[in-house]
């Protein structure tokens, strides 16, 4: 079995969420899928939105699926009823894919979108968000922890600083769930999106997303399925839900929702202190090699640890380590481009160790690394 540092990528599912993923479809296969729908439903219906609310806290009925967190992201920010001139801050840490979609607002809509400012050492600067704040500023998009490197954003700060004003409050929580504690009630945010397959241990195709009322009610939706919505007449329809699964589509794979409550569970019953010590050790083990140089801006950090090497390129290094046994990513700047660009970064190497990996992984990484750069 090989080293798994790439947990940023995709976590390890336990054996709890390969078999609630496995039975599930021999349930459908062997009766019907409809009819294991409906076998389940209390888990699909009501209590996979409880146990994500858990992980999150937030309430249950602020909870939506999706198949990931791009989808639960772009399914609410795109419509928002932006006006001409609104401004937008983003970080420099902004995942391209959420980059992307504000561009495309920005030119349909007049946004004026602005990058919140960082400290010499790569943290966000806050006095900076106090003094500039204002009611043009309408939305607010920080990542908790971006794919490209380990700062840890100082989310529940920010949030005390947006309290008192109009804007929107938008937490990428893709990296984050899993790996750190995460409140979307003390961070104070109205969007918090998370992906099940990260370090939360999940199936691939899984995503949610917590939503304020305010936002709710705020979004201006095309179009409601059926799962929340009946035609009424000839020419009208009624929605029959206020909660956060109005932005959901009815049809999903049930099968993976079922790996996404198992995954929930999983995390919740955890008693470990985290990967702290491995994180470190994986830090130094990085630091100590010469021509080796850490992308690890801000102050605090979480487990993910990303470098170049002077003479390698960095998926030249990913390919040995993994010929070698042990996974690791190589992390593009294209996707973090605001901050990669400015610290001359193209592609990085990019480690993510987890609580379930152990020291003596992290020695094996360190000599095959030492190996692969010699």
């Amino acid at each position: 079995m090989p080293v798994h540092f790439n947990n940023a990528g995709a976590g390890l599912m336990p054996a709890a969420v390969t078999q609630a993923v496995t039975d599930y479809l021999a349930e459908e296969a062997d009766g019907g899928s409809y009819e294991a729908e409906q076998r389940h439903a209390d888990t699909l219906e009501r209590e996979v939105y409880e146990t994500l609310g858990r992980v999150i806290d937030a309430p249950s009925d602020d909870i939506a699926l999706f198949d990931s967190a791009t989808r639960a992201w772009s399914s609410v920010v795109s419509h928002i009823p932006f006006a001409a001139g609104d401004r937008v801050w983003v970080t420099p840490y902004e995942y391209a894919g959420n980059l992307i979609l504000w561009t495309e607002l920005r030119r349909r809509l007049d946004l004026r979108v602005e990058v919140v400012p960082v400290l010499p050492d790569g943290d966000l600067d806050l006095d900076w968000m106090s003094t500039h704040i204002g009611d043009d500023v309408a939305f607010v998009s920080v990542p908790h922890v971006p794919s490209g490197c380990g700062i840890v954003t100082p989310v529940e700060e920010i949030g005390k600083i947006l309290a008192p004003w109009r804007c929107y409050y938008g937490v990428d929580g893709c990296q984050a769930v899993g790996q750190l504690p995460v409140s979307a009630t003390s961070i104070g945010c109205d969007l918090l999106t998370g992906a099940g397959r990260k370090f939360l241990r999940g199936p691939r195709g899984t995503g949610f997303a917590a939503i304020s009322p305010r936002l709710r009610e705020a979004v201006a939706l095309p179009f409601y399925d059926l799962h929340i919505a009946d035609m009424t007449g000839g020419d009208d329809y009624e929605v029959h839900s206020t909660g956060a699964r109005r932005l959901e589509y009815a049809e999903r794979s049930n099968s993976s929702v079922m790996g996404l409550q198992a995954a929930a569970r999983h995390h919740l019953a955890r008693t470990d202190d985290g990967p702290g010590m491995v994180r470190e050790a994986v830090r130094e083990a990085i630091a100590q090699l010469p021509g080796t140089r850490l992308i690890d801006p801000g102050s605090r950090h979480a487990s993910i640890v990303t470098f170049v090497h002077d003479r390698m390129p960095a998926r030249d290094v990913q390919g040995a380590l993994h010929t070698a046994g042990v996974n690791v990513w190589t992390a593009q700047g294209s996707h973090t481009p605001l901050y990669m660009n400015a610290v001359g970064v193209e592609a990085a190497v990019r480690v993510s160790p987890h609580y379930y990996n152990s020291m003596a992984e992290v020695e094996t990484f360190a000599r095959v690394l030492r190996d692969v750069l010699r």
